[in-house]
C-alpha cells in the first residue's frame, strides 16, 4: 500500500511546478469557490437537457432519475472532498488517482474526463440563440461562444473567477426566480389564470412508455434514459476539486464548498425538476431537442403557455449567459486536467507550460482546439440534435470518472486504515460521513 502522506499537499515539485519553473497560482477566493461549488456547472443540462428527459421518462421518472443522480453526486463529492481538502493539489481528481491508485489509472481518468463536455455546451449556447433567430447557420453562435469562453480562459484564473462568480450568481437568481414562477403558474396565478395542479401526472400519466415498449420494461427504460440526461447535468461538479490547485486558503474553504453541494442538488435539480414536471405535459411534442430551438426548454413552454408575451426572451436570454458560463467553467477545467496530467508525464511536457501570472496557456489552446468538435452541427444535423449527442457522451464519460472517484477515495480510506491513522479533525481537515460505504 503506498504511503498516504498527511503533512503539506501543496505545490511540491511534481504536484505543482510546470514547464519552465513556472507554476499555478492560487487566485480564487473564497467568494469564488463558493459560488462555483453552488452554481458553476448549473446550466445547459437543466435548463435545456430536461426536455429531452420529460420526454422519455414523464414527470415521475424525471423526478426519481435526477433524484437518484443527486443522491450518486452527493457521494461522490463528499468523498473527493475528504480527499481534495486534505490534499488541494493541481490536477484534482486526476492526480489523486495517481497518488492513491495507479499513475496508469490517473491517466485513464484524466483522457477519459475532459474531451467532450465544452462541445455539447457549446451546441447548446447556439440552441438558446436560436430561439430568436433560427435562420442562421449554428456555426456563427457557436463561434461566437467559443471566443467569449476562450477570452475569459485567457484572461487568467482571477478574471475567470470573477466573472464566473457574477454568471453563477445570476443563474442562482434565474433558477430560484424560475421556481417561484413555476408555483405561481401551477396554481393559476398567471395570465390564463388556470390552475393546473397535477394534471400532467394523471393524463399523460407519470410515466412514459420509453419508445413505445409497453409494460414495466417500457417505464423503466424511460427512467433509465432520465439517468443518462442527469449524469450531463451533474457532471462538472468536479470543477471545486480541479480549482483547489489555485484556491486561497484551499484547507477552510474547500470544506465550506463541498458541505454546500446538497444545496445546488436539491434546490436547484430535485425541486427544479418537480416543478416542471407540473407545468409542462410529457407527450408535448415541443420538447424535442431535433427541432434545434430554444422553444424546447420546459421553463420557455411553460411561460409561453401561460399567456406571458416578453418573459420567455428575458429568461432565454438568462439561460444563455449560464451556457456561456458553463462553456468557460469546461475550457477551465479541461485545460487544469491536461495541465496535471502533463505534470506527471501522461501528457506531453509542453502542456505543463505556465505564464508569468500563472495561465497553462498551452492547455488552454489544447482544450479549445478539440472544441472544434461542436462545429459538426454546421452540417446537415442540427444543433439540439448534435447537443444531444455530446450529452450523451459526457454522461457515460462523467459517470465512469465518478467510479473512479469512489475507486481512489476507497484505496485513500484503506490507506490510512493500513498505516493506522485516525479519521479524526486532527489529521484531516474535512471527514466525509458514511464512509467508506458511500464510496
Amino acid at each position: 500500500m503506498r504511503e498516504v502522506t498527511l503533512r503539506g499537499g501543496g505545490f511540491d515539485g511534481a504536484d505543482g511546478a510546470g514547464e519552465g519553473g513556472q507554476q499555478l497560482q492560487r487566485q480564487l477566493k473564497s467568494r469564488h469557490v463558493q459560488m462555483m461549488s453552488i452554481g458553476g456547472v448549473i446550466g445547459t443540462g437543466l435548463f435545456l437537457g430536461t426536455a429531452n428527459a420529460l420526454r422519455n421518462g414523464g414527470p415521475l421518472g424525471l423526478l426519481l432519475g435526477y433524484g437518484v443522480l443527486g443522491t450518486v453526486c452527493w457521494a461522490i463529492m463528499v468523498s473527493l472532498g475528504e480527499m481534495i481538502a486534505h490534499l488541494p493539489i493541481p490536477g484534482g481528481h486526476i492526480t489523486l488517482a495517481g497518488r492513491f491508485v495507479d499513475e496508469a489509472f490517473s491517466l485513464a481518468m484524466g483522457y477519459n474526463y475532459w474531451t467532450v463536455v465544452l462541445p455539447a455546451e457549446l451546441n447548446a449556447a447556439a440552441v438558446l440563440i436560436s430561439y430568436w433567430n433560427n435562420s442562421q447557420n449554428p456555426a456563427v453562435w457557436i463561434t461566437l461562444c467559443l471566443v467569449v469562453a476562450v477570452a475569459i480562459n485567457f484572461g487568467g484564473t482571477r478574471v475567470y473567477g470573477e466573472l464566473e462568480f457574477w454568471f453563477a450568481s445570476i443563474k442562482v437568481i434565474t433558477i430560484v426566480g424560475l421556481i417561484i414562477l413555476g408555483i405561481i403558474l401551477d396554481c393559476g396565478g398567471g395570465p390564463n389564470h388556470e390552475p393546473i395542479g397535477f394534471r400532467y401526472w394523471k393524463n399523460p400519466g407519470a410515466f412514459r412508455q420509453y419508445l413505445g415498449i409497453e409494460g414495466h420494461m417500457g417505464r423503466f427504460l424511460g427512467f433509465w434514459a432520465v439517468l443518462i440526461q442527469a449524469g450531463f447535468s451533474f457532471i462538472g461538479t468536479e470543477i471545486t476539486a480541479i480549482a483547489a490547485g489555485e484556491a486561497k486558503n484551499p484547507k477552510r474553504n474547500l470544506p465550506k464548498a463541498i458541505k454546500r453541494v446538497y444545496i445546488r442538488i436539491c434546490l436547484f435539480y430535485i425541486i427544479g425538476c418537480f416543478i416542471i414536471g407540473l407545468l409542462v405535459k410529457s407527450t408535448d411534442e415541443r420538447l424535442s431537442l431535433s427541432t434545434g430551438t430554444a422553444a424546447s426548454s420546459p421553463f420557455v413552454i411553460a411561460i409561453t403557455d401561460s399567456g406571458i408575451r416578453v418573459l420567455p426572451s428575458i429568461i432565454n436570454a438568462a439561460l444563455l449567459s449560464s451556457a456561456w458560463s458553463a462553456a468557460s467553467s469546461d475550457l477551465y477545467t479541461s485545460s487544469r486536467s491536461l495541465y496535471g496530467l502533463s505534470l506527471k508525464g501522461n501528457a506531453p511536457k509542453i502542456c505543463a507550460r505556465v505564464n508569468s501570472w500563472g495561465l497553462p496557456w498551452v492547455s488552454v489552446l489544447v482544450g479549445t482546439a478539440f472544441s472544434l468538435l461542436s462545429y459538426m452541427s454546421a452540417g446537415a444535423a442540427k444543433a439540439g440534435e448534435v447537443f444531444g449527442w455530446f450529452a450523451n457522451m459526457t454522461s457515460v464519460c462523467g459517470l465512469i470518472t465518478w467510479a473512479g472517484i469512489a475507486f481512489t477515495y476507497i484505496r485513500f480510506f484503506n490507506g490510512l486504515r493500513a498505516q493506522g491513522i485516525q479519521r479524526t479533525n486532527e489529521t484531516l481537515v474535512y471527514r466525509a460521513p458514511l464512509q467508506p460505504y458511500a464510496a
